[in-house]
């Protein structure tokens, strides 16, 4: 991780703070283009043709145009978060807020009710023909609700233990049919008598089912990314289309065109059910654009948070390590490079996952994690990880997983972490506005920059400055490690995509690489884009 940058940092002297005052003009070029979305997840065809798509993590429901695929923000944030999106037979439009634990309904009067809050997790959502509408928690959670589309009445609980309820449909006979996560099969639920009864098993992760008008029943399984068409009175599965994994939904329209999501690649995809043939209606290259980082061979990584991957910051190419749900990655928001291996932190997910630089072979995926913000590999073999909302830096032991022992607490948000030669390591403190260095043996800290907004991502330059993401100004800006003050590079930047109440405030973390010509990369988590900043 650019060790070489950090003994030049111990060697600037003040005089390099004066010239750290003088103006610098940088121009900005893209490098991975902007993505529609923040992650796609659920999606619905209204009886009147609009196409609208959900967002978690982008806290919007879009509409997406079927035959241009351009996009446009139906519901914004905050209240847009959505996980699923349906509409009702009076023209109600509802969407599960899976983070905020609620579900909204814009009524066709133009009306936005809470129809359900407090409840975590609120995945999934259908509706009768005679406007009953009812709504799962998932991951989260683990029961069937029936609310009122009203908002006048609490939901009421159904059922609850059923192993993961996803994105379902009403079929003919006026059950609800749906996949269990957890349990890899397709259900039939009698929403009457609360009892449940398996139609077809043996699939990966199945995510979502949904009937055709003519009682025709279509499965998705994110895992393998293959679309089925189920019979539900014998269970068998006919494959009728296959795509790349971490598929999160379907819908069908009233002539019965079939569409699908999927998260990983920020797509919507409309399925030939006759043919298989699948048509990318929109996509983006990155899914969320979180933290970043370069190696010394060049190649800049990216924690994509439903996938791992890597981008030729020449041509812009991007390629993939592994996405979620295909692999064992869990949704990665930060990543290092250093000492041969490449360490991917998931911060909401509580996980570590080590991948061999040379290979990129997977070297394994550690959970029990408190907010993990950032993962370093260390030499002799243990690996450094910052506990966000703990405020600490964790040791863990190379061969034992289990062997963790705080090197620093009372850190103030440590977010992103760097190596330096003369055996002490630099972390941003997002909360505290600061940058310090940690002595690795003794653990203590000093700080080396203060006042600072809201700090993420930073990296050494060749020049020996700490060049550092101010997301609470929106800036890039350039620290002298023996002093002085920060000199701003570039103001008016897409970063700092606010956070939902209730997730940790780094949320979607920025990250800054710097190439060996003085080139600056940054992640952008408001355009879900990776741009360079050239020096003029």
């Amino acid at each position: 991780m650019k060790i070489v940058r950090t003994v030049a940092a111990l060697a600037v002297t003040f005089s390099f703070a004066a010239a750290c005052s003088e103006s610098e003009s940088y121009t900005q070029e893209t490098v991975v283009a902007p993505s529609p979305f923040h992650g796609i997840h659920g999606l619905t065809v209204t009886p009147d043709g609009r196409l609208l798509a959900g967002s978690v993590v982008g806290r919007a429901l879009y509409e997406v145009n079927r035959d241009t695929g351009e996009t446009s923000i139906a519901e914004g944030p905050p209240e847009g978060m959505a996980d699923d999106v349906e509409q009702g037979p009076d023209g109600t439009i509802a969407w599960t807020a899976f983070l905020d634990g609620k579900v909204y309904a814009r009524k066709s009067d133009g009306r936005l009710l809470t129809l359900a809050e407090g409840l975590p997790g609120m995945n999934s959502l259908a509706w009768t023909d005679d406007g009953r509408l009812f709504a799962t928690q998932v991951f989260l959670g683990d029961a069937l609700y029936e609310l009122d589309p009203s908002g006048a009445n609490p939901p009421r609980k159904i059922m609850e233990g059923m192993g993961g309820l996803n994105g379902f449909d009403f079929g003919p006979d006026g059950k609800l049919y749906g996949p269990l996560w957890f349990k890899k099969q397709i259900v039939r639920v009698d929403v009457e008598t609360a009892t449940i009864e398996t139609v077809a098993t043996g699939f990966d992760v199945p995510a979502a089912a949904n009937f055709d008008s003519k009682g025709n029943l279509y499965a998705v399984d994110t895992a393998a990314g293959h679309v089925y068409r189920i019979d539900v009175a014998s269970g068998e599965k006919t494959l009728i289309s296959e795509v790349a994994p971490a598929i999160d939904n379907l819908a069908l329209d009233a002539d019965d065109n079939l569409y699908i999501t999927n998260m990983a690649d920020n797509a919507v995809i409309a399925i030939d059910t006759d043919t298989g043939e699948a048509r990318t209606i929109v996509s983006g290259a990155l899914a969320v654009a979180g933290d970043i980082e370069m190696s010394d061979a060049g190649t800049l990584y990216v924690a994509d948070l439903f996938a791992a991957r890597m981008v030729d910051p020449v041509s812009g190419e991007v390629t993939e390590l592994g996405r979620v749900f295909a692999s064992d990655i869990d949704y990665p928001l930060s990543v290092s490079v250093a000492n041969g291996r490449i360490a991917f932190a998931a911060l909401t997910a509580g996980a570590v996952h080590l991948f061999d630089e040379e290979t990129g072979a997977s070297l394994g995926i550690h959970h029990g994690f408190t907010t993990p913000a950032e993962a370093l590999a260390m030499s002799d073999g243990s690996v450094l990880v910052t506990e966000y909302t703990r405020g600490a830096i964790v040791r863990v032991g190379g061969d034992d997983w289990s062997d963790r022992t705080d090197l620093a607490t009372g850190l103030s948000g440590p977010a992103t972490m760097k190596l330096g030669l003369d055996g002490s390591l630099y972390v941003s403190e997002r909360t505290g506005g600061r940058i310090s260095r940690v002595d690795l043996e003794s653990g203590e800290s000093t700080v080396i920059a203060e006042g600072l907004a809201e700090p993420e991502g930073f990296d050494i330059a060749p020049d020996g400055r700490i060049i550092v993401a101010e997301v609470g100004a929106k800036r890039i800006s350039a620290i002298n490690p023996a002093g002085g003050e920060p000199t701003v590079l570039k103001s008016d930047l897409p970063i700092g995509f606010e956070a939902p109440d209730g997730a940790p405030d780094l949320y979607i973390p920025t990250g800054i690489a710097v190439a060996a010509n003085g080139d600056i990369y940054y992640s952008s988590d408001i355009d879900v884009a990776i741009y360079r900043l050239k020096k003029d």
